[in-house]
């Protein structure tokens, strides 16, 4: 792992850290309750629960928290490979795709396991200076791992001028 990652994923992992990140980057999903509960180089796992702010009218977890959830899954990954980087490298999604199979009505779960194609990706942009994209997929789960949401996210990479 290389340090720059390892100082972001250790970041992330840290509870307080963690929420204080997310109050002043990301309010919503802050609110919603979605929290990072696994991350190395290569998955990550993102979990929204089911409650009062996250839900719709259906009794189930608003679609808007559940890509919440998916996206944090895929951008924490990329994050995490460019924390540090020389050259910095922005990141932007550009398309988000989703499919839902069944209701969410609990805690769900969503595991991205795409760290090598952010890490290919972004060397790739360091390296040609050239703009690069990853379309990461995330895969939500209820409790008892029943698929409730599949998303692939694209996210753009390109080196900033100095």
């Amino acid at each position: 792992m290389s340090n720059n990652a390892a100082g972001f994923i250790q970041k992330m992992k840290h509870p307080l850290t963690f929420r204080l990140f997310l109050f002043s980057k990301l309010p919503a999903a802050y609110f919603a309750g979605v929290r990072i509960r696994e991350i190395d180089e290569q998955h990550c796992i993102v979990s929204v629960p089911y409650k009062w702010l996250s839900q719709n009218p259906f009794r189930s977890t608003y679609f808007a928290c559940l890509s919440m959830a998916a996206e944090m899954s895929t951008g924490a990954l990329a994050m995490a490979h460019l924390y540090r980087s020389e050259p910095p490298i922005s990141m932007l999604v550009t398309k988000v795709e989703s499919e839902y199979f069944k209701k969410a009505t609990g805690r769900s779960y969503f595991t991205c396991t795409d760290g090598n194609l952010f890490q290919q990706a972004i060397a790739d942009c360091i390296t040609n200076n050239e703009p690069r994209t990853v379309k990461a997929r995330s895969v939500g789960k209820n409790t008892s791992g029943e698929i409730v949401a599949e998303f692939h996210i694209t996210w753009s990479f390109k080196a900033k001028n100095p």
